[in-house]
């Protein structure tokens, strides 16, 4: 079975907090930031509903790009998710 890595964008409401994320259990990882399992950031803000991902068959690709999206402006990330999730419902 192939494994894959996701990239991943939770935000608080439309236009609120962003936070981007890797992980290679995207489904493990949204139950544990829904139940507030890690007391960090997303929990701080409120941030819980998945918007926008998207999976890489390797980690260092996962990385490579997470890194490039933390780069770039907001308006960036916001049109990034709008493409893939225009009203961004919770996809979780």
């Amino acid at each position: 079975m192939e494994k894959y890595w996701y990239v991943y964008i939770l935000a608080s409401k439309k236009l609120w907090v962003i936070y981007t994320w890797v992980t290679s259990n995207l489904e493990k990882r949204i139950i544990q930031h829904k139940t507030w399992f890690f007391d960090w950031f997303t929990k701080k803000y409120y941030v819980h509903k998945l918007v926008w991902f998207q999976n890489f068959s390797t980690i260092s690709e996962a990385i490579e790009y997470e890194k490039i999206i933390k780069w770039w402006k907001r308006q960036r990330k916001i049109k990034l998710i709008e493409d893939f999730n225009k009203n961004w419902f919770d996809l979780s």
